[in-house]
């Protein structure tokens, strides 16, 4: 019998009792009862405004402690659901449904029964919250989330269950996306090689090189068995068979995948199943930031921060993907995480310095020198050139500016999703960045590895001839704005787990050590690690 199935059994007997409870007393209210049950309402509710006019609304009528057919499936759900919850990594205590059926239990008075139901809303309301939108605000949780969260209004749900089946409307709650469905596979698979010990012993540091056997061997071998990499074999020898094996497990946590089992690869082979647990845990808590009424567009684009990639999607299917240079580890240059529209692209564009480069970085050089970085134009506030045959040791009025070309530091193309954080995608002169494995070089934007081939992959929508639209533009030489007839949602997000249609989840280190504090901040909500059976 599976964990879920047991949980399921246990709410079942627990409820019948609760259900009795709850359904005596109600035959043939009285009007005093009545009465009393909406004055307890009306005296409950008042900590949640919404929920409140919910109530007043209806007249103060029971949504949950009622004696009808409805209002018990109601209570049936949301304890089902509760129960259910550890199961999506959420802090099952928040919403405790032993306390629940107790209440119900104990409630006699229509008084008790007015003040639980308002109990049960918010229990309702809360959990619908956290399933739906997320256990934790991100941005209270660290800084470079500036992830806008749709939540979920608790008076619209309360609505939908009076008109809906209680069960649909709380198998709605959770995020819908593919990838959320994989993760929550992923986390019970974990939790069954948690209880069943883990992977084994750790590989000893050290490099091991195809050709090679003996005891040093074994224990590669014998983990990646253990991860489902390889095939139960009794050989020793660092055989083709082995080498393979070492290349698909390089190729999901994006190493180079070279078939040597080296210091980075065995450093990835020897993290722990409650390791990649917590990362499971907290990519599920990011996708239900993500979840929004629509999804996140018909055509969509999304960088996958830790993974150093930019893909476009149409109808959830990868349609070109290009690799990325992203934000350095520095805490003022790492690439933040948010959504926006994509409205334009710029060919030959001029890259205007941030004001913080220009104090950080240049500004010392021209007071050393006035003729410094003298592929920069210094610009006075009318936008004419100032000549550089003086000092600049004083206030420094100006901003600079690195004229279009194909030297410029945004390459020759950038694309646009105004915001706040002053964050695009763009190309780049420095090419020979793309060919590393770890790419966090910048200053926060991200750059692409093929940019022209991404821009023809948005005309495309627009143009009949994409690709010879963009190079007329660019042969000018000359700066030029194109809008995008439908702007494109942009989604830059942060996932050391995630998932492929086929295959093993992929594993990425946390770059930024965004996702170790959000695991601390799940962990202290509640939220723990489970066992499945073994």
């Amino acid at each position: 019998m599976t964990r879920a199935s047991t949980l399921r059994n246990r709410t079942g007997a627990l409820l019948a009792g609760a259900a009795l409870a709850l359904t005596l007393g109600f035959a043939a209210p009285a009007t005093a009862q009545v009465t009393a049950f909406k004055r307890a309402v009306a005296e409950t509710v008042g900590e949640d405004e919404a929920v409140a006019a919910f109530y007043r609304d209806r007249g103060f009528e029971p949504v949950w402690t009622g004696p009808e057919d409805i209002q018990r499936l109601r209570r049936e759900a949301l304890l089902e659901a509760v129960t259910m919850a550890s199961a999506h990594g959420l802090p099952a205590g928040r919403y405790d449904a032993n306390a629940l059926m107790a209440e119900m239990r104990a409630a006699r008075t229509a008084e008790e029964r007015g003040a639980l139901d308002v109990h049960l809303s918010l229990t309702f309301g809360r959990f619908a919250r956290d399933l739906s939108a997320g256990a934790l605000d991100p941005r209270r949780v660290i800084s470079g989330l500036k992830r806008e969260v749709y939540i979920p209004d608790t008076a619209d749900l309360l609505d939908k269950l009076e008109s809906d089946d209680p069960r649909a409307v709380f198998r709605g709650l959770a995020p819908s996306s593919p990838e959320y469905g994989r993760l929550m596979r992923e986390k019970m698979r974990l939790e069954r090689v948690v209880a069943r010990g883990g992977w084994g012993r750790p590989v000893s540091p050290g490099r091991i090189d195809p050709g090679e056997s003996g005891s040093r061997v074994v224990p590669l071998r014998d983990r990646l068995i253990a991860m489902n990499y390889l095939r139960p074999t009794a050989s020793a020898v660092y055989d083709s068979a082995l080498e393979q094996a070492v290349k698909a497990f390089q190729a999901d946590h994006g190493l180079a995948v070279d078939g040597i089992a080296g210091d980075s690869t065995l450093r990835e082979l020897n993290h722990s199943p409650e390791t990649r647990l917590q990362q499971v845990l907290v990519a599920m808590e990011r996708e239900r930031w993500l979840n929004r009424p629509g999804g996140l567009g018909k055509r969509h684009i999304k960088v996958n921060l830790t993974e150093f990639m930019a893909r476009v999607y149409d109808d959830e299917k990868v349609t070109f993907e290009t690799r990325a240079v992203i934000g350095s580890n520095e805490s003022d240059r790492q690439t933040p995480e948010f959504s926006d529209e994509m409205d334009h692209m710029v060919i030959n564009p001029s890259w205007y310095v941030p004001r913080s480069i220009i104090k950080n970085e240049y500004l010392p050089q021209l007071r050393r020198n006035p003729y410094a970085v003298s592929h920069l134009q210094i610009l006075n506030s009318r936008g004419q050139v100032v000549s550089r045959n003086q000092s600049f040791a004083g206030s420094f009025p100006y901003s600079m500016r690195q004229p279009p070309g194909p030297k410029n530091a945004l390459g020759q193309v950038k694309f646009m999703f105004p915001n706040k954080y002053n964050i695009y995608l763009h190309d780049t002169p420095a090419q020979h960045l793309f060919s590393r494995t770890v790419r966090a070089y910048s200053h926060g934007c991200v750059r692409l590895d093929d940019p022209y081939e991404f821009a023809y992959t948005l005309l495309a929508k627009q143009e009949d001839d994409p690709e010879g639209f963009f190079h007329s533009r660019l042969r000018t030489g000359a700066e030029a704005r194109v809008n995008l007839v439908e702007p494109v949602p942009v989604h830059l997000i942060y996932r050391t787990a995630f998932t492929q249609a086929k295959g093993h989840v992929q594993y990425r280190p946390d770059i930024y050590n965004r996702d170790q504090t959000i695991w601390r901040a799940l962990s202290a909500a509640g939220v723990v690690l489970g066992r499945g059976e073994s």
